[in-house]
């Protein structure tokens, strides 16, 4: 184990946390808000223990995958332990265990809140739990990687495939620093463009900052109490767009720019992610045709909460806990689908279900033929064993997770159907769930073990599980 460098790793994740807290200052010091000293002290702490840990640089500055997993993990957990320091120190969420449930729903890109007056919080804190939805959403060391070099070649490679969603991770062009960067670079423009759009919409520029934030990262804090119930129908339209471009695989954005449109377009994750989308919106406008408003408000409806909770982003402009069964059951579904591998967004990922229903019609031709060869393709191309092998244990360990939190969690009391919601809506990464967690509820009932398990779950499920099981197996840490 190279401790070294998971220590030197950890240090850079502090020192760029710290610096990004001056964005909050500013907003403390526009708004005159005494809150915004809680992040000058925050940020020297962050800048001074990063800086004492990566002061000195490994001598051994190469990496394998169990470092990467480790250092991933520990620099999420520190990174959250640290980042919600200002909600603890302004005294505007004086719990440390709630402060850290709601930080590590931001950066986690998740969602879920345990304040049930969101507008009561200061503009600083505010634009602080927004911008930790755009830090998580692309990753902290896909930032870092992208402006400093930390080992090169394939060992940065192991952060990002740590960090990064989705069932794999591959080098988009020549060099991975340049891959970082590339990313960055979209996700920043993408998310200028929807400021603008939002501003031209007659947004305020501190709500759109917001809301482009979430969105972006599809996470799903808002400003208002009614998230996005109270913003015009343009607004809704425009954040509806954008969540399902970000929930799109960024390698699509790559292929477009590097002019393989024809590659991009025959993205077989990308055209079945629309496909489910548009499936369930067209279902639910009809199912809830009965309830008040016209055909084109329901597909409004329908369009925009499909692309919420689909792409885990969570926003809602209704209350959809109040909709048919067979609406929320759709919504449900959305849940565990998710977006695609290598977005923003959460869920087990468009790709790996796709893997599953294809590997279950081969067993099933094999059943018919016995003696027929055939493989799992995905855009036509063989996937091996490795690969497969890693996709069904992930399931594996994702069904034994998930019912081992929804058994804890049923300790608080709380009836099924919101333990189930509560833990699909946090290990999903989507925010809210249903019943006494929906849309205009909160998290704030369960009890101090719950909400540790509800965030260790967003933690695990933002980074796919195995980097915070690997801190508990013993052989890990082995020499």
């Amino acid at each position: 184990m190279n401790y070294g460098s998971i220590r030197y790793i950890i240090g850079w994740i502090l020192r760029v946390e710290g610096i990004l807290m001056i964005m909050p200052m500013l907003v403390a010091l526009i708004y005159r808000e005494r809150s915004g000293i809680a992040f000058v002290i925050s940020a020297l702490i962050c800048i001074l223990v990063g800086t004492l840990l990566s002061s000195k640089k490994p001598k051994k500055t190469t990496y394998y995958a169990r470092e990467g997993y480790i250092s991933v993990a520990l620099g999420w957990i520190i990174m959250s332990m640290t980042g919600c320091l200002p909600f603890v120190l302004s005294g505007e969420i004086p719990s440390f265990i709630d402060a850290l449930f709601e930080i590590i729903s931001g950066f986690t890109t998740t969602g879920a809140s345990i304040l049930s007056d969101v507008e009561a919080l200061s503009k600083c804190m505010l634009f602080w739990r927004s911008f930790s939805h755009w830090i998580g959403g692309m990753g902290v060391l896909v930032f870092i990687l992208a402006i400093l070099p930390l080992a090169g070649g394939e060992h940065n490679l192991q952060l990002m495939k740590a960090e990064s969603p989705g069932p794999s991770v591959s080098k988009l062009v020549p060099r991975l620093r340049e891959t970082a960067i590339m990313l960055y670079k979209i996700y920043f423009g993408m998310t200028v463009v929807m400021v603008i759009l939002l501003v031209l919409g007659k947004m305020p520029v501190f709500d759109a900052l917001c809301i482009a934030f979430g969105t972006a990262g599809t996470g799903g804090f808002g400003v208002l109490n009614s998230s996005l119930a109270s913003y015009g129908t343009y607004v809704q339209i425009v954040t509806t767009v954008f969540m399902m471009l970000f929930g799109v695989n960024f390698s699509f954005y790559f292929l477009i720019l590097y002019r393989k449109a024809k590659d991009a377009f025959s993205m077989e994750e990308v055209r079945w992610y629309f496909i489910i989308y548009f499936g369930a919106v067209i279902m639910i406008t009809i199912n809830i045709g009965n309830q008040a408003g016209g055909v084109l408000e329901h597909f409004h409806q329908a369009a925009f909460q499909a692309a919420s909770i689909m792409t885990t982003t969570g926003f809602s402009t209704v209350d959809f806990d109040l909709w048919p069964s067979f609406s929320k059951g759709i919504l449900l579904a959305l849940m565990f689908i998710g977006a695609c591998a290598g977005s923003t967004g959460g869920g087990m990922k468009v790709s790996r279900v796709i893997v599953y229903l294809k590997t279950v019609k081969r067993e099933m031709a094999a059943l018919i033929h016995p003696r027929s060869i055939r493989v799992t393709k995905l855009d036509g191309k063989a996937l091996d064993d490795t690969v497969l092998r890693s996709i069904f244990a992930f399931l594996s360990a994702y069904i034994i997770i998930f019912a081992v939190s929804i058994l804890i969690v049923s300790l608080d009391g709380f009836d099924f159907e919101t333990n189930f919601s509560a833990v699909a809506a946090t290990f999903n990464n989507i925010g809210p769930g249903f019943h006494a967690v929906g849309p205009t509820a909160n998290f704030s009932a369960y009890s101090i073990l719950s909400k540790i398990i509800l965030a260790l779950d967003m933690l695990i499920g933002r980074l796919e599980i195995f980097p915070i099981l690997l801190l508990f197996a013993p052989s890990t840490w082995k020499r």
